[in-house]
């Protein structure tokens, strides 16, 4: 059976409404604007062939295909120059990472053959949407690529809505090929609540809005993770190297004795399922990943650049 993994993101987002003209049969276009087989090589493509498919078996795909979405959203394609732009990010930010951590033969053996991207973020009723999907182990949806060029200079933003949801899908596709001890699941196993995650008090809000420190009081490194021991262990791992030292320290200040103390046992458990199942240390992967995440933000990384050596 395939399995699907999703990390969602409360609806932060003012959406704008479309308004839509009708048209007679005759005024529409009888070929398809996406038309796979009549496709013209862009630049771009011939980049993705050296970059993606010849260095990592990867297929990065930027054009809209039905059959690879998820037909209960309304979805966009991808703009294409947000396309480059993110293209280049998953590459700098987590296939070269895990090269420099782990070696390039663990991205190839393990990293998802498929990365497709859409322009919009898939929205649900419940008040949250879905940043990313990792499915069966084989492939990896971003959404919401539209709107990189709006929080490109918000390092914060991005790491919240781009570079997280990279790393946390890549620890789904791992947890699916190697499972992790059993005694993280007991560790706040009580306290999962579904989907329930995003509601108050859960949320980390009360009723009435003020902050409650919920989560984190409870064991959670976000409110997330309380869905599930899986995505939990994925919040966790992604959290932890993606975010600066200060960030996660002060975390742990807010989360109280008992909180901290769950939290600390979990990342105990992820740190050993790493090192022993993967060979990567957690730590060393949290010094790339923020060296590699400044230098972006620093604008040290041409992420337009489609020359190929």
């Amino acid at each position: 059976m395939t399995m699907k993994k999703y990390i969602l993101f409360p609806v932060l987002l003012a959406v704008s409404l479309l308004t839509f003209t009708s048209c007679s049969e005759d005024d529409l276009d009888k070929q398809s604007v996406i038309t796979l087989d009549q496709v013209e090589y862009t630049e771009f493509d011939y980049w993705l062939q050296a970059n993606y498919v010849q260095t990592y078996n990867i297929d990065f795909k930027y054009r809209y295909e039905d059959k690879e979405s998820d037909m209960n959203y309304y979805t966009v394609p991808a703009d294409y120059d947000q396309a480059i732009m993110m293209a280049h990010l998953v590459k700098y930010l987590c296939l070269e990472a895990y090269d420099e951590v782990a070696g390039p033969a663990f991205t190839r053996a393990n990293f998802p053959k498929m990365i497709f991207t859409i322009g919009e973020f898939e929205y649900r009723n419940n008040g949250t949407f879905i940043l990313g999907t990792a499915e069966g182990g084989k492939k990896i949806l971003l959404t919401g690529v539209n709107y990189l060029n709006t929080y490109i200079n918000n390092a914060e933003v991005l790491n919240t809505y781009y570079f997280k949801t990279i790393h946390h899908e890549f620890t789904h596709i791992l947890n699916q090929t190697k499972d992790y001890s059993i005694d993280y699941k007991t560790i706040t196993g009580n306290d999962y609540v579904a989907d329930n995650w995003s509601e108050a008090p859960y949320a980390g809000y009360d009723e009435n809005g003020n902050d409650n420190n919920y989560f984190l009081s409870h064991g959670f490194i976000t409110s997330y993770a309380q869905h599930s021991h899986q995505e939990d262990f994925a919040e966790m791992l992604s959290e932890y190297v993606c975010n600066p030292e200060s960030e996660w320290n002060a975390r742990l200040t807010k989360a109280g004795t008992d909180g901290a103390r769950k939290i600390t046992a979990k990342l105990d458990i992820v740190r050993e399922y790493m090192q022993t199942s993967w060979g990567i240390d957690i730590d060393q992967m949290r010094n790339v990943i923020q060296r590699r995440q400044n230098e972006v933000a620093a604008g040290k990384i041409d992420l337009t650049d489609l020359s190929i050596d």
